[in-house]
């Protein structure tokens, strides 16, 4: 008896091709292979640098992409108020090393770095660039001019450093494209002191000129605060918290220190 059988025929899978893709590098190396002339060469080499450039700029976009999805709004830390000849000044502000202390740690972790190019000819601008880098070489700039600094009791050094903060706080926020809130419940981000001087404290403008002494000397504000305490003028942890009586002296003191260490 014949029996018919039904025989189920599987196709065998076609093998697959991969796609080999060539980068500019491998037809550099088939046309050194092949004999090409120096102008075919310098063709291809011009391609390759093109390429590089357009992996480094997706790379660059990529990291601050991410780099910017992870920084927070940065609190405005200190407040400007004091009144002048020319009425009421009065403005809260974020100061560089608050900007630089939340999102340093974050650029780096995507391979992200920041770098600032001064400079200040005389009878012109002071001028600050702000150069954003990649690990993979791609960077871009922002360039902001601004007049001297010269409110207050500063001299030329002291003016120009105090325009050079500013600028490299402003260009910095706007390379990163920077996002800043009021400090609403009146403290700082670190430590959760309240912002406000204490009673009887130097004000935010005798503060500000502090800093730029000391800037200007090239001192950190606690090494002074604690040769202060050491000296047993006063014991403080800010600047702003000085006692009013002893602004002089502290004025004197950091002068005094700068011409001693030249």
């Amino acid at each position: 008896m014949n029996t018919l059988e039904k025989v189920s025929v599987i196709p065998a899978e076609a093998p697959s091709k991969s796609i080999a893709v060539m980068t500019p590098m491998d037809m550099i190396q088939r046309a050194v292979e092949s004999g090409a002339d120096i102008e075919m060469l310098e063709k291809l080499m011009a391609l390759q640098e093109r390429w590089e450039a357009g992996n480094a700029r997706k790379a660059f976009d990529n990291a601050m992409s991410e780099a910017k999805a992870e920084i927070p709004l940065i609190t405005k830390n200190r407040e400007v108020d004091f009144t002048s000849a020319k009425g009421r000044t009065h403005y809260k502000y974020e100061d560089l090393g608050e900007v630089a202390k939340i999102v340093n740690p974050i650029l780096a972790k995507h391979g992200l770095s920041y770098r600032f190019r001064t400079t200040s000819l005389v009878n012109e601008p002071v001028t600050v660039t702000c150069i954003v880098s990649h690990r993979d070489g791609h960077f871009e700039e922002n360039t902001l001019c601004a007049g001297r600094d010269d409110s207050g009791n500063k001299n030329s050094i002291q003016a120009i450093g105090s325009t050079l903060t500013y600028l490299q706080r402003m260009t910095l926020k706007a390379a990163l494209g920077i996002a800043v809130a009021n400090d609403d419940d009146g403290k700082t981000s670190s430590a959760g002191e309240q912002s406000a001087p204490a009673p009887g404290s130097i004000t935010e403008k005798q503060a500000d000129d502090l800093r730029d002494l000391l800037e200007a000397k090239g001192a950190s504000a606690q090494a002074f605060l604690g040769w202060a305490r050491q000296q047993g003028l006063f014991d403080v942890k800010r600047i702003d918290d000085i006692p009013a009586e002893h602004f002089k002296a502290s004025q004197d003191a950091i002068n005094t220190f700068k011409k001693a260490g030249k």
